[in-house]
């Protein structure tokens, strides 16, 4: 890896409705993706929680957070991967100080 790599959180929320299988298999897709182009710091399923406010006519989505270091460029395809995927209801990246 480069040295002009850089620290980030994921988070994504994921539609409940795709049962425990799709949500696994969207949390591996993800989880591989960012292996193939950084490092993985950490995986943490937050799980089924409570919205403050529906989305999509939803109440609960399921929140996952991971912490990595990759290419200033990687976060950007990330978001447009998040975008069109079906299932995945809000994400946000931060870039996280060292």
């Amino acid at each position: 890896m480069a040295k002009n790599s850089q620290k980030y959180e994921i988070l994504y929320l994921i539609d409940p409705a795709l049962g425990e299988e799709g949500i696994a298999a969207m949390v591996e897709k993800f989880k591989g993706m960012v292996e193939a182009q950084g490092t993985l710091s950490s995986l943490d399923e937050w799980g089924k929680r409570k919205l403050a406010y529906p989305i999509n006519d939803l109440p609960e989505a399921y929140y996952v957070l991971m912490t990595c270091e990759c290419e200033p460029a990687f976060p950007a395809e990330l978001d447009r991967v998040f975008g069109i995927t079906e299932g995945v209801m809000r994400s946000l990246i931060t870039a996280v100080e060292a």
